[in-house]
């Protein structure tokens, strides 16, 4: 049998008494001692230094109801027994260098005696475990029972919530709310998809560090995050903003600016003080969308911010402050942006402790009806419309949709522009089989132009290199992309300068499409033997 340890403080007040009458009054710390169904060993008592001569008394009649009782005296000095903050620090020392023995030992907090603040501060200690126990109430004795003269009666509380069944039942109910919260109401079947979700919801819910959503373009990164965002506002734990930014959008001095703030006449068109997205999102959430694309110089700055709330605004010498919470999103490896050098490897390590990876639609095939009744609700919604699919046009739509066929390669942009051209084009409220056979050709043929566009980018990749191809603009990839292919194709150099100048070529009295077509390879470090051999 373990024996009983209790923990409490001296009363003041309700535990004052010097004359015989006292021992007709009830006087908390003293019933202790006098339990029947209740034997302690030890009696661990703090108390006010200025009281030593109660705690003497108290003490002495404490060893003459129960002999074997030991009482081990703790003063527990205040600048102000009622200030919160100093009895928690105070109490959470002790317990911290207390030496607790669980296998031969119990142990109870009486939380009867002391201030508000004191009483306050066994239960969260007790309730986060920091003191390995339970509760011990105590009340006065009631008028009606005259065996309880002195003594009155005691009740101990379990704060292992998990021992409560309707306790269980309602915390269980409330997570699943949540969860259910984060999928926007869609009951999802995925379990994968599922199981990552409730993770989300529990960090969301238990830290303020930086959260990392990754995934493909149109996993719900975005939206993701905004419910992440309205569950802690809900829940309390986060009262400001929600900031969100692209940083593909940013580029040059803007990102600065943008970000941090500037101070008036910093640079040219500042002409007052303007706070930046970060001091925005104080006590709220930033998300920082395509975090990739950002500069180096801001994710320095942006390290700095997370991991010491202070940042200095553009033109400034003074810092300013903001406790925000950082959600990131990116749809690339980071970890090759590192390799790049594009990307640095500390702020990585800083905002990779929580990273959810959200998968493509097309690995979730059994999401996607519930997802595409989603979007009709969403249309009917915005264009106070319900649209609903004839039972035909529905089995041919859903059987594409989750058929090998169907690539979505943008994701739930794909299928939310599905949804809503075929209620755009419905007739009386409803989507017909050739409405739904139109929109399938018209996915083919969008997904076969992206797999070319793909397949220039991969020819690109494979001659140049990922870093030289990010130095190139749009039109030369483009056009280059082409005049690659064409090379590829062609059995020799003339031959492609043929096919590359066949009009221009019959304007001069000497065509030397050769010369031109090693001259413009020549113009991106190219050769014909290099872009045939690769």
């Amino acid at each position: 049998m373990k024996t009983t340890v209790i923990f409490g403080f001296l009363g003041s007040k309700r535990d004052a008494g010097d004359t015989e009458e006292r021992w007709d009054i009830w006087r908390p710390t003293v019933a202790l001692g006098m339990y029947s169904d209740l034997r302690v060993k030890r009696l661990e008592l703090f108390y006010s230094p200025e009281i030593v001569e109660l705690l003497n008394r108290v003490t002495a009649d404490l060893h003459q109801i129960s002999p074997e009782l030991i009482v081990s005296p703790h003063a527990m000095p205040f600048d102000d027994p009622w200030d919160f903050e100093e009895v928690y620090a105070k109490l959470f020392d002790f317990m911290k260098q207390y030496r607790f023995d669980l296998e031969t030992e119990e142990y109870l907090f009486h939380i009867k005696t002391g201030t508000h603040a004191w009483q306050i501060c066994y239960f969260l200690l007790t309730e986060a475990r920091f003191f390995p126990g339970k509760l011990l109430q105590s009340f006065a004795p009631r008028p009606n029972k005259p065996e309880e003269k002195g003594i009155g009666t005691y009740h101990i509380i379990d704060l292992d919530t998990s021992k409560y069944k309707q306790i269980v039942t309602r915390f269980e109910q409330e997570r699943r709310d949540s969860v259910t919260f984060l999928k926007s109401g869609i009951v999802t079947r995925n379990k994968a998809f599922n199981e990552l979700i409730g993770q989300i919801e529990m960090v969301a819910l238990r830290t303020r560090e930086p959260i990392l959503l990754t995934g493909g373009t149109g996993t719900g990164k975005s939206q993701l995050a905004k419910r992440i965002y309205e569950l802690k506002k809900f829940q309390e734990r986060v009262s400001g903003q929600f900031v969100a930014v692209n940083a593909a959008t940013l580029r040059g001095e803007q990102a600065m600016s943008t970000l941090f703030g500037y101070i008036k006449g910093s640079f040219t068109g500042a002409g007052a003080d303007r706070a930046g997205l970060l001091l925005t999102a104080n006590r709220g959430v930033l998300f920082l969308d395509e975090i990739g694309e950002l500069g180096l110089d801001e994710q320095a700055m942006l390290l700095r911010a997370i991991e010491e709330k202070h940042f200095l605004p553009v033109g400034s010498d003074a810092e300013v402050e903001s406790d925000f919470q950082l959600i990131a999103a990116t749809n690339k490896d980071l970890n090759d942006n590192i390799v790049t050098g594009t990307f640095r490897e500390d702020l990585l390590a800083r905002i990779n402790l929580w990273t959810f990876c959200l998968p493509d639609l097309k690995d979730r095939c059994e999401d996607i009806e519930p997802n595409i009744d989603y979007e009709l609700v969403q249309y009917a919604l915005r264009n106070n419309q319900k649209i609903m699919f004839n039972k035909d046009a529905r089995e041919r739509f859903t059987g594409f949709a989750v058929s090998l066929e169907a690539e979505w390669r943008a994701n739930f942009r794909d299928l939310n522009a599905a949804v809503v051209r075929m209620a755009t084009l419905s007739t009386g409220g409803r989507i017909t089989i050739e409405t739904v056979e139109n929109e399938i050709e018209h996915l083919r043929t969008n997904w076969n132009r992206q797999v070319k566009k793909d397949e220039d980018v991969l020819l690109l990749q494979t001659i140049l290199g990922k870093e030289r191809l990010a130095e190139l603009d749009l039109f030369d990839a483009v056009q280059l992309a082409k005049v690659l292919r064409i090379c590829r194709e062609s059995k020799s150099l003339a031959e492609s300068g043929r096919k590359l100048f066949q009009y221009s070529r019959t304007k001069k009295k000497s065509a030397n499409d050769t010369d031109r077509v090693s001259k413009y390879l020549a113009a991106f470090g190219l050769d014909w033997e290099n872009v045939k051999d690769q």
